[in-house]
């Protein structure tokens, strides 16, 4: 990488920082994932809504949306400047433990620096919290591949291109971003209509603090419900050794991706712990936004 690219990328990213999205990027459109209930709910978890208490910690001197009660899943798109587009979307998928979903921390916020490096960001709202008797990512998977197969099938009408179309998870969402790249070659759920038969598997993968992906006994081992192969996309994985949710979560799976000959990218910093999102703070981990730029550029991703 050229030093210019490196002070362009550098630029982009402290730009957004300061000055949050390019006053040039358009107004979010929300498209509802499903036609009428989604599949297997039968009925409303109860009113969705901010679970944010006053004692609920901040991240970087400032509060986080955490909601709940998620019963009607949506995929938000945020558009950049047209002078900066580059037909590129990643669909991010914010933590949460499969309880709730940090909506602005790793959402909101991840869609506008997306933006600034002219990516469209779309922002997915899965269901939470689990559902009873189900898999804790169970519904969240079917929102997923629900969400990618209509970003491909209706890349025309969203000014995107459906071959250049990522997934980005932090945390659980970290895990539903892997699990979405693993499982993709059936639907989870009864085909609706035609965007069901559009590929739900994303081109590139971004897991920044994932979870979830080993499992604590018979010597660790990768998920049992992950099978990676070549087939698996090309992933980033950002993550702090001292994480609460294990660092071995991000090795192990780095470990099969290499086993797989799948090419990936590995950043495992010393320090600062777990949901920082984009959020600065004095821990060099949340310098990782320009190392996934840098990382997106090299793969030729958002067209450069």
């Amino acid at each position: 990488m050229t030093t210019r690219l490196k002070l362009v990328l550098t630029c982009a990213w402290l730009a957004w920082l300061f000055n949050g999205s390019s006053p040039a990027a358009q107004s979010p459109k929300v498209i509802a994932l499903w036609p009428g209930a989604a599949p297997g709910d039968q009925g409303e978890m109860g009113e969705e809504h901010d679970t944010t208490k006053p004692t609920d910690g901040q991240v970087a001197g400032k509060p986080v949306v955490r909601l709940g009660n998620v019963s009607k899943p949506t995929l938000t798109l945020y558009r950049p400047a047209p002078d900066k587009d580059t037909g590129v979307a990643v669909m991010v998928c914010p933590g949460g433990g499969y309880n709730i979903l940090a909506m602005d921390l790793e959402g909101t916020e991840v869609c506008e620096w997306l933006n600034s490096l002219g990516i469209t960001g779309a922002l997915l709202k899965y269901r939470v919290p689990k559902r009873p008797g189900l898999e804790k990512h169970a519904a969240a998977l079917q929102d997923a591949q629900r969400a990618l197969g209509l970003l491909r099938q209706q890349s025309r009408a969203y000014g995107i291109d459906p071959k250049r179309i990522g997934v980005m998870g932090f945390s659980a969402g970290g895990h539903l971003a892997a699990a979405l790249s693993n499982i993709y070659d059936h639907r989870t759920y009864p085909a609706v209509d035609e965007a069901d038969a559009a590929s739900c598997r994303p081109d590139f993968t971004l897991l920044v603090y994932p979870a979830y992906l080993t499992v604590k006994e018979e010597n660790d081992k990768i998920a049992p419900e992950l099978n990676i192969t070549s087939n698996t996309p090309p992933t980033f994985i950002a993550m702090a050794e001292d994480d609460p949710v294990r660092v071995e979560t991000a090795l192990f799976y780095a470990a099969a991706l290499r086993k797989a000959k799948v090419s990936f990218e590995l950043h495992v910093f010393p320090v600062g712990g777990h949901g920082y999102g984009l959020r600065p703070t004095r821990d060099l981990v949340t310098a990782w936004p320009q190392r996934a730029a840098e990382w997106l550029r090299s793969q030729g991703w958002p067209g450069m």
